[in-house]
């Protein structure tokens, strides 16, 4: 049920991915690009999505868990590292760049469309060299994850 139900989220949000035009990087360039040809319409899809998850967030707390899990699974840690200013700084910039995060990079991928066939790859590259690079960091060690 629980495999089933995580299925469904992500067709959802993937679906809402397309229709808002976050899958199409034409758009969220022109999003980011404010002195040129900017386009703020992605900034109500992500106020809506803000709204969205704040009401979310404020109707799970009341439960005591969540509906198909037995205890909520919350991160410890409220440190700011340099771990995490160093890979959100790659995160943006790779954003920027490219065009695409991973959801939306996932979602377009169907659509064969030549950067998505190059971005997916190259993040999956860039996932497994972080892995395996970050024991050799002492500033990446300092939170567990």
């Amino acid at each position: 049920m629980r495999t089933f139900f995580g299925f469904l989220s992500g067709l959802v949000f993937g679906l809402g991915l397309i229709v808002s035009g976050m899958a199409n990087p034409a758009k969220v360039l022109n999003f980011l690009d404010v002195f040129g040809t900017w386009d703020p319409s992605l900034a109500f899809v992500m106020g809506g999505a803000s709204l969205t998850a704040f009401l979310g967030y404020r109707l799970a707390w009341r439960r005591e868990a969540p509906a198909l899990a037995t205890a909520f699974d919350l991160p410890t840690s409220r440190a700011i590292d340099g771990a995490l200013i160093g890979g959100a700084a790659i995160f943006g910039i790779g954003w920027g760049i490219g065009g695409f995060c991973p959801g939306p990079a996932l979602t377009a991928l169907p659509m064969l469309a030549p950067g998505t066939l190059v971005f997916v790859p190259a993040m999956l590259v860039g996932l497994t060299l972080g892995t395996r690079l970050k024991p050799h960091f002492p500033l990446a060690q300092g939170v567990p994850s």
